[in-house]
């Protein structure tokens, strides 16, 4: 069964309960996520004892800002639209994220997911297949250097990319001049005080790996197939990982059925476990895993 099949054959009635958006429970989720990332930033922000070893949870917590930007652009983490969008821009800011081109990127992936030459995450490059490759994935290179360049290319109006529709091209160059402008300024404030350092460049560097290594399990040894039973990995993992992602390691279901909000994800996976085809028990297997197919 694909997964047009699998959600036809859920009850209307299963169905309209499971795509019902909750402003309290994505508000819920982010101000529990919103307290742990400002104790990790005071702790190093006032130097506490042994303050260095909070530079990483701090990394770890700004970079897996990305599931929340990403579940923004499907409006579905709140009910409001209003609230999706505007942190939906917020959380994507210490990423380097610009949320509107965004938006319209990762709507073409899911239109063609891990199609080689159609799906944008891909952009006719196969994922890494070897060891060199492999470790400037996950060092974020690959990822920065794009941002500039998108970044760049949006603010000077160079907007070439199929997916965005010319009604957004001046939002999508506003954004990038903006955003352009803020990071400029950031840059510029070290040479005054070092605190944007310790706070937010060096913990987004440094925790790059984890949240690579996360996004590498959502499509990596999927095949590329239609079904998104099939494309889309779900990965069984703790808790932990299942808050910091908002869920997402239920990403077959994600993809299945993407008018979803998060919270309603586990009820999904009820009705789609029988059905996946690409799984793993864990992040640790699926990295040997894929280790092993270098």
């Amino acid at each position: 069964m694909d997964h047009r099949a699998l959600i036809a054959s859920i009850p209307s009635e299963a169905k309209e309960s499971l795509q019902k958006r909750s402003d309290a429970a994505g508000l819920r989720h982010l101000a529990l996520y919103g307290a742990l990332l400002a104790g990790t930033s005071t702790c190093i922000a006032f130097r506490v004892p042994l303050w260095p070893l909070f530079v990483l949870p701090q990394g770890i917590l700004l970079v897996f800002l990305f599931t929340l930007s990403h579940e923004c652009t499907h409006k579905t983490p709140f009910r409001s639209g209003w609230l999706n969008d505007v942190i939906g821009h917020l959380v994507s800011i210490p990423i380097a994220l610009p949320f509107t081109w965004f938006r319209y990127f990762h709507l073409a992936h899911h239109k063609w997911t891990n199609h080689p030459e159609n799906d944008p995450e891909l952009g006719g490059k196969p994922r890494p297949g070897n060891w060199r490759d492999l470790l400037i994935y996950l060092s974020g290179w690959t990822y920065w250097a794009g941002m500039a360049q998108i970044l760049i290319r949006n603010a000077i109006n160079r907007i070439d990319a199929p997916y965005l529709p010319a009604r957004q091209h001046g939002a999508v160059r506003l954004e990038a001049r903006l955003l352009l402008g803020l990071y400029s300024a950031a840059v510029l404030s070290l040479f005054y005080s070092m605190t944007l350092f310790w706070l937010w460049f060096l913990p987004v560097l440094i925790a790059q790996p984890f949240l690579r290594l996360y996004l590498l399990a959502e499509h990596g040894m999927c095949p590329s197939v239609a079904n998104m039973l099939e494309n889309s990995r779900t990965t069984f993992t703790n808790r932990i990982v299942q808050f910091l992602a908002w869920n997402m390691p239920y990403h077959a279901e994600h993809h299945a059925f993407p008018n979803v909000p998060f919270h309603q994800l586990p009820a999904l996976h009820g009705w789609t476990k029988a059905h996946l085809k690409s799984t793993s028990d864990g992040y640790s297997d699926f990295t040997v895993d894929y280790v092993k197919s270098l």
